[in-house]
């Protein structure tokens, strides 16, 4: 329970809402609370259908707030005591309404009147029909909330109550819990390290309005770079052309083509402490670029002569001295580990991260991934995650590895 202890005395608020997963929650509260944390339960009136009041109540050893025009017994504006009260903001399960109505600032109920008033940082345990996980607006709104410094935990794939089988089962007790001592006891356990970054595509011209290129948003590497920031990290994020907001504290440096991706990691992963690439690279261009647009001719095609370009990783990879830690992404369409494991060693990296694009949910333009960590002598495969939570992960065992060197 060592790694719990960062709970003691800690608050918590508990959001529960109407889904079948409610009754996890009671074990997540009575793990909170060996553990020391102060937890106080908001319940809608959907989820009191599933669990009573009184079962969180005898729980958490507080009252449970539902209505939000009850009279307390002492007054207090009690939507507004529980925010300033909160530490974290957990709400286990978060249905796919709960989260469409933070998204979009809805405060009907007393849940979400006390989310909106809080500025504890929220913890989001997601359970759900698979399909609505899937549901691009589900996506959309779950972003929207990530983009604002949510986290999540889970879903976990697995049999659903309906019936299905696939993801949105919401994770286990001992799991969320962990999760929200993550939110306490990882801090800044990055301050003072220099951490660089690489996201999204680069583009190789083909004639001045044409370019070839590759279907990376840039979220991965931008999650990554988020969550060093709020670790503590000192940031660099070379990032190829993407429509993303910019993380607030990083250094940025924009890049277009593979060869100035070359050049901008070769200059700051001099002073790097972890080099972490998660950019996506074009491996081909052009062997001549048109002055002028190539136009259509009539009933003729188009052939054109590609060269290879920059093997990024590995030319950086001969430069890594003692004390770094170097990061490598390898975006394949199969879960090919041996393969995997040939290019840590031919790039010189300390860990690669491999994830099969072809999986419902990992890869290009979407919110989650399914990453597999990679080392010399551990593989350890991550379930499907927001790709905030699997930045996190991901820098859980980097400062592993650097522990041990």
């Amino acid at each position: 329970m060592s790694e719990l202890s960062v709970l003691n005395g800690r608050t918590v608020v508990l959001g529960v809402t109407g889904g079948i997963a409610a009754y996890k929650s009671c074990e997540v509260v009575s793990r909170l609370v060996k553990a020391g944390a102060h937890v106080y339960v908001v319940m809608t009136k959907s989820a009191c259908e599933f669990v009573t009041p009184l079962t969180f109540e005898t729980l958490s050893r507080h009252t449970v707030a539902v209505d939000t025009f009850a009279r307390p017994d002492a007054w207090e504006v009690e939507h507004i005591a529980l925010a300033k009260r909160a530490e974290v903001f957990l709400i286990a399960p978060a249905t796919a309404n709960v989260i469409a109505r933070l998204a979009h600032g809805i405060a009907d109920d007393m849940l979400t009147t006390t989310y909106l008033a809080t500025r504890a940082p929220l913890l989001l345990a997601p359970a759900m029909n698979t399909v609505m996980w899937q549901a691009e607006v589900t996506q959309q709104n779950l972003a929207t909330l990530l983009k604002r410094g949510a986290r999540t935990v889970g879903p976990e794939g697995g049999a659903l109550a309906c019936g299905d089988v696939g993801a949105g089962r919401m994770s286990e007790p001992e799991d969320i819990v962990a999760a929200c001592a993550a939110m306490f006891g990882s801090g800044r356990d990055l301050d003072g390290l220099h951490v660089v970054v690489t996201a999204g595509p680069t583009r190789e011209a083909l004639d001045p309005v044409r370019f070839l290129t590759n279907r990376s948003s840039g979220r991965m590497g931008y999650a990554i770079a988020e969550a060093a920031l709020a670790r503590g990290a000192n940031v660099t994020l070379v990032s190829g052309p993407v429509s993303l907001a910019e993380p607030e504290g990083a250094e940025m440096v924009a890049v277009n083509t593979t060869d100035d991706l070359l050049h901008a990691v070769t200059e700051h992963a001099q002073t790097a402490d972890i080099l972490i690439q998660a950019a996506a690279p074009s491996d081909f261009a052009p062997l001549t670029v048109a002055e002028e647009k190539i136009s259509k001719r009539a009933d003729e095609g188009l052939t054109l002569e590609l060269v290879q370009t920059p093997d990024v990783a590995a030319a950086v990879g001969r430069t890594k001295r003692a004390g770094q830690t170097f990061v490598g992404f390898a975006a394949e369409t199969s879960r090919d580990i041996a393969r995997a494991r040939e290019k840590l060693h031919k790039k010189n990296l300390d860990l690669i991260a491999l994830n099969d694009v072809t999986q419902p949910g990992a890869g290009f333009d979407v919110v989650t991934n399914a990453l597999i960590l990679i080392t010399d002598t551990q593989v350890t495969q991550l379930p499907m995650l927001s790709k905030r939570e699997a930045a996190d992960r991901l820098l859980d065992q980097v400062l592993l590895l650097r522990k041990g060197n």
